[in-house]
């Protein structure tokens, strides 16, 4: 069971979830594709292995990484808060009521633009910013989010 389901509160029902873009496996399989290069194209005995390990393993490394971050990291919008957690072992989380928002900042570069993935930046009423970065579709997080307050801020 997810962090976001088991700590729902009566009543309270999840309205959008984000997850964590498939950009983040883009290094590991950079890395991993240029060993396996190496590889296929070295003779016997000329050295080439040796870098060919090292970039399979630092590729191995980043894609360990980058699915451990993709499987651990929870961002979603419920009927009463925004829930953000992130990490496997040492977890942080941020859950901030909605009338505790006060803004949503998103970052996104170039590339961010093109695959449509960025960073969420929550601010919360106390001076507290919570970036969330490498998120799938920010701005449907962030429409999706603004739409539920304000939907409750009515009420």
């Amino acid at each position: 069971m997810s962090y976001v389901d088991s700590n729902l509160m009566s009543g309270e029902s999840v309205i959008y979830k984000a997850k964590i873009h498939w950009f983040v496996f883009l290094p590991g399989t950079i890395l991993t594709s240029i060993g396996l290069l190496l590889i296929a194209g070295s003779k016997q005995g000329d050295g080439s292995n040796v870098f060919a390990a090292i970039f399979l393993l630092f590729g191995f490394v980043s894609l360990f990484k980058a699915f451990i971050e993709r499987i651990s990291t929870e961002l979603a919008v419920t009927s009463k808060r925004i829930i953000a957690k992130q990490g496997l072992i040492r977890r942080n989380t941020i859950e901030l009521n909605h009338s505790k928002v006060e803004s949503f900042h998103i970052d996104q570069g170039i590339i961010g633009r093109i695959f449509d993935f960025g960073t969420i930046v929550i601010n919360g009423t106390g001076g507290g910013k919570s970036p969330i970065p490498n998120i799938d579709s920010p701005m449907n997080f962030r429409r999706n989010a603004m739409e539920t307050i304000d939907t409750n801020q009515r009420i």
